[in-house]
């Protein structure tokens, strides 16, 4: 048993590798597609199976499993494709002689909208994160480097629809001179250009000075540094900073977060006449169909325009 463990261990890392290799994974895609890889691995050792021998009976009754768990058909289906990548690499590399995930059927999910937020509930956030005032003590100075922070984390994400981890990654390099674009690199590798308001340019000048009194002598290359393992602001730590941002501003914390907000980015967008291709190639969707989430945003607004503009809705006969 433990040499065969040692050979499923060596397979999940040789896909992994694969994974970052060829197809530029992130490092949160990899971790997740070793947990769940590691968890089917758990299920076939209940049957005394190797991971690299699970036939299609196996699939199907894990996926069950899931089911019969309460998982939602979001995270079966995302395990499947993950099973499915998986096995396609073995059998591409002669490891298996077949697939067995060519007979499997997804599990059938239903596309729920995006939450968003109101541009009323983003100006509470954005009004609330400039709240705190300038200090002259150590700690107020401290407090005024948090606050100019948040404000350029706050200003910066609602004017990109960055994805959460673009943004704490962001490099220092990124927002210096004049340039009123932010040059991203998202998934797979994949570098695009990204308008910044002007209102994020004036946040962005605002924190840099106090970032450079903050640091002192240190030098960091990233944009908002830290001083954990990662070397900058993690995605946990803006998320929690976001929930308390929630609670001064009025608003449901649960209802707030990165995400949420990378969709009002796009909704609005979108809401006020921007194309949406356009749209797509700001948030950095590889295909448009990712993007058309948030066509009931077009569809709200053409009735709006057909209701405005329409000479038959002036008589009451459009409806």
């Amino acid at each position: 048993m433990v040499k065969e463990s040692r050979t499923q261990g060596h397979h999940i890392d040789a896909f992994l590798e694969m994974l970052s290799a060829e197809r530029g994974a992130a490092r949160n895609t990899l971790d997740a597609y070793e947990r769940d890889l590691k968890d089917f691995a758990g299920f076939l050792s209940t049957r005394d199976r190797a991971l690299d021998a699970a036939t299609a009976r196996d699939i199907r009754d894990y996926l069950e499993g899931l089911t019969a768990q309460g998982l939602s058909a979001s995270t079966a289906a995302r395990r499947l494709s993950a099973l499915r990548q998986f096995h396609g690499f073995l059998f591409a590399e002669a490891i298996r002689k077949d697939d067995p995930c060519g007979s499997i059927e997804g599990p059938r999910r239903a596309r729920p909208l995006p939450k968003t937020l109101t541009v009323e509930e983003v100006d509470a956030l954005l009004a609330a994160s400039r709240l705190a005032e300038d200090g002259r003590t150590q700690e107020e100075a401290v407090l005024a480097y948090k606050r100019a922070r948040l404000v350029c984390l706050m200003e910066v994400l609602y004017a990109t629809g960055l994805r959460v981890s673009e943004l704490v990654g962001l490099p220092l390099t990124a927002v210096r001179g004049e340039e009123r674009f932010l040059a991203v690199s998202g998934k797979g590798g994949r570098e695009r250009l990204v308008p910044l308001s002007e209102t994020a340019r004036e946040a962005i000048d605002a924190y840099l000075p106090l970032r450079t009194i903050r640091l002192g002598d240190h030098v960091s290359p990233w944009l908002f540094p830290s001083r954990g393992r990662q070397g900058h602001l993690t995605r946990h730590r803006f998320a929690q900073l976001l929930k308390d941002l929630a609670v001064a501003a009025g608003l449901d914390p649960a209802c707030v977060s990165p995400h949420t907000l990378r969709h009002a980015f796009a909704s609005h967008l979108l809401a006020n006449g921007a194309d949406l291709r356009a749209v797509q190639q700001m948030l950095g969707h590889a295909d448009i169909s990712t993007t058309q989430i948030y066509t009931h945003v077009l569809d709200e607004r053409l009735k709006e325009l057909v209701q405005t503009h329409h000479p038959l809705a002036k008589k009451g006969k459009v409806s």
